[in-house]
């Protein structure tokens, strides 16, 4: 979770659908990329899978895949949470996964992969994302702080790193609280108190200790 998932699903959407592209860079101006990246994007269609569980859901789905974009290149469908489908909408979907009309891409996207049959994961190309590095989520953590105007040694963004454990969304989910708790002048050792959290060199004092 926060590593980035469903931001690829809409990133790859727009290089399929630049008016350039198919590309690697996406122009971002062009009327595809803006309304992909404004969400109102007529073939870009973004289904939750937790709450589009049922078979008929994904009937209506097979039914609508039919039909042409609109106007762009393809007609993508990006389904997030895939594995919360039930074993017959998975069933439904997987004629249209053996057999897609050359005008539909989907994109699935799930934290449990395990949880999906192999019969639609064998259809697929798989990507497994990892979690973002701490030396990765501290410069996003820094340039947001200096747009806010908010003081927070780096010391301190790396214990709010290694809270978040991997995930930029929990990160920044943290500072917001770091923040609202704290003021706007923050250094490790407020930031350790806020959180709760040991500071590093006394769990090495302690290991030496051992």
């Amino acid at each position: 979770r926060g590593v980035g998932k469903t931001t690829i699903a809409r990133l790859l959407a727009r290089a399929l659908n630049c008016a350039t592209g198919p590309t690697a860079e996406p122009c971002g101006t062009c009327p595809s990329c803006s309304d992909i990246a404004a969400g109102s994007a007529l073939d870009v269609v973004e289904i939750d899978g937790a709450s589009n569980t049922g078979v008929d859901n994904i009937r209506d789905l097979n039914a609508a895949v039919r039909y042409r974009p609109a106007s762009g290149r393809f007609k993508i469908y990006i389904i997030d949470e895939v594995h919360m489908l039930s074993t017959a909408a998975f069933n439904a979907l997987l004629k249209t996964l053996e057999e897609p009309p050359e005008h539909v891409k989907f994109i699935f996207a799930t934290t449990e992969v395990q949880r999906l049959p192999a019969t639609v994961v064998s259809r697929c190309q798989r990507y497994d994302f990892r979690r973002v590095k701490a030396g990765d989520v501290v410069p996003r953590l820094q340039s947001i702080c200096a747009q806010e105007g908010v003081l927070v040694d780096t010391p301190a963004l790396y214990l709010v790193a290694r809270e978040g454990d991997g995930s930029m969304r929990d990160s920044l989910s943290v500072l917001d609280q770091v923040i609202a708790f704290g003021g706007e002048r923050l250094d490790e050792a407020d930031v350790a108190s806020l959180l709760g959290v040991a500071d590093r060199a006394r769990t090495h004092q302690l290991l030496a200790a051992l």
